[in-house]
């Protein structure tokens, strides 16, 4: 039975117990808040393996709570799913620029609330299983114990899902990997998600590790295809 311990935030009640009680009967540990607030301050005192953010809270909503994470060393690595009452794009694209790994857009099911965790998890789990290895191409370093990405001298802020998905494609340089490969193994078979989740993840990477995103060195698109990681860098 999994033991890993769950922060959530959310102020509607009822979802509040719907998430608590399921992810409980799914074996987890569930520390509930109705504030951005009081999450932030627990988290001076404890800190969990994921965060479950709503979007819509009173005072400071989710997207402010999970930029203070992301801005926190103590936090910065932990997982984020975020939740929305809201499909417009903005809203997703703005919680994945400051660092949430995924988001479930209410109203949703309780299989695909337990679907996303369990994602998470995987994913999380396998990183720590190679947790020793140092992964190097010309100027980035990849740290996979302190999960951990380096230009040159230069430490990388990287959410959990675009540190996976730049060692996957470093993994696989000079291969063409495609949308749906890349989402299958970076967000799971249980992920909801599109393949516009893939390429806003990528534009990400490219500003973080490319001299100039708009002509990027490193991370090809293959049109109609995917992405491939040139293993033939020439500046």
């Amino acid at each position: 039975m999994s033991k890993e311990l769950i922060y959530t935030v959310e102020d509607e009640i009822h979802i509040q117990q719907l998430i608590k009680y399921n992810l409980e009967s799914g074996g987890y540990r569930v520390l509930t808040f109705e504030s951005g607030e009081s999450l932030l301050n627990e988290c001076k005192n404890s800190i969990p393996d994921l965060f479950i953010l709503d979007i819509m809270l009173p005072g400071m909503d989710g997207l402010e709570v999970c930029r203070q994470l992301r801005e926190n060393a103590r936090t910065r690595n932990i997982p984020i799913i975020m939740l929305t009452a809201k499909s417009e794009e903005f809203d997703k694209v703005l919680g994945l620029e400051l660092g949430a790994d995924d988001y479930i857009t209410k109203p949703f099911s309780v299989r695909e609330l337990m679907a996303r965790v369990k994602a998470i998890f995987r994913r999380v789990n396998t990183a720590t299983a190679v947790e020793s290895e140092i992964i190097k191409f010309d100027d980035i370093t990849i740290d996979c114990s302190r999960r951990e990405v380096y230009k040159g001298d230069k430490l990388i802020e990287m959410p959990l899902k675009e540190f996976e998905l730049l060692k996957l494609l470093i993994l696989n340089k000079g291969k063409v990997l495609s949308r749906e490969m890349l989402l299958e193994k970076i967000w799971g078979f249980d992920y909801y998600g599109e393949t516009r989740t893939v390429d806003v993840h990528i534009r990400y990477l490219r500003q973080k590790i490319e001299e100039d995103d708009g002509n990027p060195a490193y991370i090809e698109t293959i049109r109609g295809i995917g992405y491939k990681f040139n293993d033939k860098i020439s500046k």
